[in-house]
């Protein structure tokens, strides 16, 4: 098991980053990636911080998560010969300082600036090729969290990561089908994590209409992202409903969060699966989130399309829609019985 030796999680301790990465590894010199965005509102504090920790630090700029972007960037990182590289920012950041790390043999710490998804703890990272997927990389050495930052972050980006969340009630049942219908490893430790992380959020989403407890929803996250690690997969995480997202940007890409169409994903999965798919759709509204495709911008068509290829992305990982033989008319009318069509 690969897990992150130390997780921070406070309220303005920005500047206290350098002692962090400094008490951690004790690095001469860092790579730090970040977007345009990100590093206009960190950068003054974060370099200072790590200045005075006596840690040269270089930073680049992650513009998009596709392949040709990613091995631009990791060619920039490896002039550097760094220590350790950092990834601070949303999903796009955190994955690029993943796979650099990876593939440069480095360390890397993770620093959200917003609670969009559980890749901030993860092993994981999404690449953008031919085909979306997700492949295995390395957990961060270290996780650097400072709410007061992703307080400010658009509080679409909260109400994603719930909804990346809500696709652990749907992810651990699919492992469960597969440990029974195909024999697969079925790790009941970091299932039952993933699936705490997710009925926390839930039981405690009522009160989140007038004040998301952005903590509570960030502890979330990591946990999520932990029991990938202990699991050394992300079956804990992402199943069918992850499919479904990832067909979505296969078949018509940029529309909506990561976050969001896992939360739609999660419905329609849970009602397959013959799960409370309600339940899952109130904790959406509760927290902001889209329920509907209408929400996304995402077309019935395209919705339809996707249930129908989801598991060919993936045909190696079982999950309910091996039991299904799902049709675009299967597709539509499972849609609209659950109200996201």
């Amino acid at each position: 098991m690969e897990l992150p030796r130390k997780i921070v999680i406070g309220e303005n301790n920005i500047g206290d980053i350098g002692k962090f990465i400094a008490d951690l590894a004790n690095p001469k010199k860092v790579s730090v990636v970040s977007g345009d965005h990100v590093k206009k509102i960190t950068y003054k504090k974060v370099a200072n911080s790590l200045a005075s920790s006596k840690i040269k630090n270089i930073w680049h700029t992650s513009i998009s998560n596709d392949v040709k972007s990613v091995q631009k960037v990791l060619n920039e990182i490896k002039k550097d010969h760094s220590d350790l590289i950092i990834g601070i920012g949303g999903g796009r950041s955190v994955d690029i300082a993943k796979m650099a790390a990876v593939t440069l043999k480095k360390s890397f710490v993770s620093i959200p600036t917003s609670a969009s998804h559980d890749g901030i703890a993860s092993p994981f990272v999404s690449i953008r090729g031919e085909k979306p997927y997700s492949v295995i990389a390395t957990a961060p050495l270290g996780v650097f969290v400072d709410i007061k930052i992703l307080k400010k972050a658009p509080k679409r980006l909260l109400a994603s990561g719930c909804g990346d969340l809500m696709a652990k009630v749907t992810a651990v049942r699919d492992w469960e089908l597969a440990r029974d219908n195909v024999g697969e490893y079925f790790g009941t430790y970091a299932a039952n994590l993933a699936s705490m992380s997710a009925k926390i959020v839930i039981e405690n989403s009522k009160n989140f209409k007038k004040r998301p407890d952005v903590r509570m929803i960030v502890e979330a996250l990591i946990s999520s992202g932990v029991a990938a690690c202990i699991a050394g997969s992300s079956r804990p995480c992402s199943g069918a409903e992850h499919l479904f997202s990832h067909a979505i940007d296969y078949l018509e890409s940029g529309v909506g969060l990561h976050g969001e169409k896992c939360g739609i994903g999660s419905i329609l999965i849970s009602k397959l699966q013959g799960q409370d798919w309600k339940k899952i759709v109130q904790m959406l509204k509760n927290v902001g989130a889209p329920t509907t495709a209408k929400q996304i911008g995402l077309k019935p068509e395209i919705l339809a399309k996707a249930l129908t290829i989801a598991q060919s992305l993936r045909p190696e990982r079982y999950t309910i829609l091996n039991q299904v033989k799902m049709t675009e008319k299967k597709a539509i009318a499972l849609a609209k019985s659950t109200g996201v069509l």
